[in-house]
């Protein structure tokens, strides 16, 4: 048995043949899925399939980049939908500076650079980054708050932003856990992490022939500390790569972990899934 323990089921990638997708999951001996919140909607929406299907759990939560649109008293109703008995974690929450104006503008900052003057925009774009990134600030440090409230693990999207990630973090690290979902980082990263008492979980890109670093990290990891997931319908593994991804494809990502571990597939189940019911803390399926 496999768990997915990423998955955006309510995306409308999906809507067409959502009784097929999940169909498959189960023939590929993926037994229960994990659908993620990212704002206020679509955590209602996890909560909703949750609901209506058995082998399906959910997580409520606000994603960096939605804070923008995100009204301040969010929180307020992710506590009601997270004392749903179906929601086993909050998130995605956490850190993204990847989107953020500088980032963006980087290009015509270059241009600007090289002819000895100012991008347009640059101060605005400065502006409204610092302002993206203390909102984005509040709401993680909410959304832990309120985890650690509830008795609940988080799931961390971290996206160029790993020294604020943790840094925030680490105060609630005695609390409760955190899986930095979609990992991708270096092997000092998972040891600083590891050190905290925090996990990873491994998507498609265990796949890819040029993730070298990642399929180092894949080895490093003790039993127990990490997870497999899709993340779908992002980031297909091989050899479904560019197409849209599902739930059954965790079985590809579990399969490249046992083999870049060198153990066999039903090994690297057993212990990918008692430690996600460990950490989301539902039942086990005898």
């Amino acid at each position: 048995m496999l768990i997915d323990t990423h998955c955006h089921l309510d995306f409308p990638d999906f809507a067409p043949d959502l009784a097929a997708v999940i169909r498959r999951a189960t023939e590929a001996d993926v037994t229960r899925l994990i659908t993620i919140g990212t704002n206020l909607e679509t955590s209602r929406a996890a909560v909703a399939l949750a609901e209506a299907h058995p082998n399906i759990y959910a997580t409520v939560g606000i994603h960096p980049c939605e804070v923008a649109d995100t009204p301040d008293n969010a929180c307020n109703t992710l506590e009601e939908l997270a004392k749903h008995p179906k929601v086993v974690a909050l998130g995605e929450c956490g850190l993204d500076y990847h989107h953020l104006p500088s980032r963006q503008n980087s290009a015509f900052a270059n241009a600007a650079q090289s002819t000895g003057g100012v991008a347009p925009g640059t101060e605005e774009a400065l502006i409204a980054e610092a302002d993206i990134k203390n909102r984005q600030a509040i709401f993680f440090q909410e959304q832990l708050d309120l985890a650690a409230r509830l008795n609940l693990n988080v799931v961390i999207h971290q996206r160029e932003s790993w020294r604020d990630t943790l840094t925030t973090l680490k105060p609630y690290s005695s609390r409760l856990r955190g899986v930095f979902h979609c990992f991708s980082g270096s092997q000092d990263q998972v040891r600083e992490l590891l050190e905290l008492g925090h996990a990873v979980s491994f998507t498609g890109i265990v796949t890819f022939k040029n993730a070298r670093d990642l399929h180092q990290c894949v080895r490093q990891v003790p039993a127990g500390s990490f997870f497999v997931e899709t993340d779908c319908p992002y980031l297909s593994p091989e050899p479904h790569r560019g197409q849209r991804c599902e739930p059954a494809y965790t079985r590809l990502v579990a399969e490249k972990v046992a083999s870049l571990r060198g153990l066999p597939l039903a090994e690297i189940a057993r212990e990918t899934t008692a430690a996600a019911e460990k950490f989301f803390r539902f039942p086990a399926i005898a």
